[in-house]
């Protein structure tokens, strides 16, 4: 089985609990938690600049549906405390496969 990878920066995807309240098909998503991440980095001065809030993002992908997005954070700590043990992979939830936002790699 594939680990699926993140398109920035190809480190593993972890998986991490939503609110339940969150409406999403699923009880977590996946997101790159690589404070190295070049997407992760930028994410900084484009929020500053672009809505003049200190806030990143980190690249999201919903594993029921494949749909890739980011998801915004306040801090490099911020989610750490939702990710879950273990390996997830699109073929063990039964999604379709990856698109181009969510590469898939060896484990």
């Amino acid at each position: 089985m594939s680990q699926l990878l993140c398109p920035h920066c190809e480190k593993p995807l972890l998986p991490f609990s939503l609110p339940e309240e969150g409406g999403w098909e699923s009880p977590f998503h996946l997101a790159c938690f690589n404070d190295d991440c070049p997407y992760y980095r930028r994410g900084w001065e484009w929020m500053e600049s672009q809505y003049g809030v200190r806030t990143s993002y980190r690249y999201r992908l919903d594993p029921a549906t494949g749909s890739a997005s980011p998801i915004a954070v306040w801090s490099p700590t911020a989610l750490r405390d939702r990710i879950l043990d273990g390996e997830v992979t699109m073929e063990a939830e039964g999604a379709a496969d990856a698109d181009e936002d969510g590469k898939e790699g060896k484990a």
